[in-house]
């Protein structure tokens, strides 16, 4: 049997810079929540309330993306011989399900203020909301350069994002009561924005459980791996081929792989670098484990095979 496996390093797979950007957006966020805590209760506004504990929400959870980022840099070991880099698929998880929980939350106690209306202090919800608008917008553009490289990092500037957009409907809405003692468009602004912050954030809690469960990457095409690498004059055939993510920088891929001949070391070692390279450079697969054989797994030539075909002897000298 010939087995081998090996990692092609473009750049960095680490962002410490993360950790200090996520870190500071948390403080800010603390900031906020304490100033519409005691504003939306003062105001009698449900909207600054709901908001203040969407903010809450948002620095526990950046705070823990900030706590998983600091875990997931720490080196591989005897225990989780594939390091820690899915402390920051869970923590991404756990922020989008704390977020929709919260969305629904709020959904209940818009339904009861739309059952039993109240009057709210319009000007100084306006004012309250301005200010959380503002400190909001800095927290998106703090993290914005890092949102399209980090799945965790994404994830909190979802929450951050969904947070801005409330402060402009509450803006909305205090002008409303303010100005014209609409006082109904207070639930309305919760319920609008929840359902925007769930159709957003279901797309990272799906992203998520894909890569936990180790699903092939939506981008990958494994049928059309088969044809590139079958194209390879020595090769047979590919089969038993697995892929997927260790986190969301990382690809993994193992396959076996079948020659046409019986061919020596140094001639299956080149037929085996030339595929590893055609997986890196045209699918962006930069860890990857092939089985060479000759002549192996017979009658098991599809790409997903069951055990009973890893029972062949996978190399023949």
């Amino acid at each position: 049997m010939a087995n081998h496996h090996t990692h092609h390093h473009p750049g960095s797979h680490g962002h410490p810079g993360h950790s200090g950007r996520l870190f500071g957006v948390t403080l800010l966020n603390l900031a906020i929540t304490a100033v519409q805590i005691v504003g939306g209760l003062i105001a009698n506004s449900l909207s600054l309330l709901s908001d203040a504990i969407h903010n809450l929400g948002d620095s526990s959870a950046i705070f823990i993306a900030f706590v998983a980022g600091k875990i997931s840099r720490r080196k591989p070991d005897k225990h989780f011989t594939f390091g820690y880099k899915r402390a920051e698929i869970l923590a991404a998880l756990f922020n989008g399900l704390v977020l929709i929980a919260i969305c629904i939350f709020l959904f209940y106690e818009a339904y009861q203020r739309f059952l039993h209306p109240e009057p709210v202090k319009g000007l100084l919800m306006l004012v309250v909301a301005v200010f959380g608008l503002l400190v909001n917008l800095l927290s998106v553009i703090i993290l914005h350069k890092d949102k399209s490289h980090n799945l965790n990092v994404k994830a909190a500037y979802m929450h951050l994002l969904g947070d801005t957009l409330s402060s402009v409907a509450v803006i909305a809405g205090g002008v409303a009561i303010w100005l014209f003692n609409i006082y109904w468009i207070d639930p309305l602004i919760t319920v609008l924005v929840g359902i925007y912050i769930i159709w957003h954030t279901w797309g990272i809690v799906s992203e998520t459980v894909d890569i936990l469960m180790q699903s092939v990457p939506h981008h990958i095409n494994i049928d059309e791996i088969k044809v590139q690498v079958e194209l390879v004059p020595e090769v047979d055939n590919i089969h038993h081929v697995h892929v997927w993510q260790l986190s969301d920088s990382q690809i993994h891929f193992e396959a076996h792989l079948n020659l046409k001949s019986n061919v020596d070391m140094v001639r299956m070692m080149a037929v085996r670098g030339r595929v590893e390279s055609l997986l890196y450079e045209q699918f962006a697969i930069d860890h990857i484990t092939l089985q060479v054989g000759y002549n192996c797994c017979k009658g098991c030539d599809e790409l997903i095979v069951d055990n009973e075909c890893n029972n062949e002897i996978l190399w023949q000298n």
